[in-house]
């Protein structure tokens, strides 16, 4: 499955220490220009979405809705995760790809 694949990367990211997980570290990432991309989780609150999305777009960084906090988080092998940022560059290019390509698929 598609999603599998993205959420797996998010994990060898992680294991690669390219991952800046949690509200704060994830914020921190994209002010301080270190994130490449940033994963909202679906569950989510809409406050959370919405100042990600602001936040990613004045920043110029992509930023997607994708998966639950339970996935993002067992996936990186923490506790539940409502945003990801990617730091480093070809993990965060190739992962917006495969977004892309399903956010067409939808």
């Amino acid at each position: 499955m598609k999603q599998d694949r993205i959420l797996s990367m998010l994990g060898l990211a992680e294991k690669a220490g390219r991952i800046a997980s949690g509200e704060f570290s994830a914020e921190k990432a994209v002010k301080s220009h270190k994130a490449y991309l940033v994963i909202v989780a679906s569950d989510a609150s809409d406050n959370t979405k919405k100042m990600f999305q602001n936040m990613c777009s004045y920043h110029r960084v992509p930023c997607f809705i994708y998966g639950t906090k339970e996935e993002l988080g067992h996936y990186i092998g923490k506790q539940y995760r409502a945003s990801v940022a990617v730091t480093e560059e070809g993990f965060a290019k190739s992962l917006v790809s495969k977004l892309q390509i399903l956010e067409k698929t939808e």
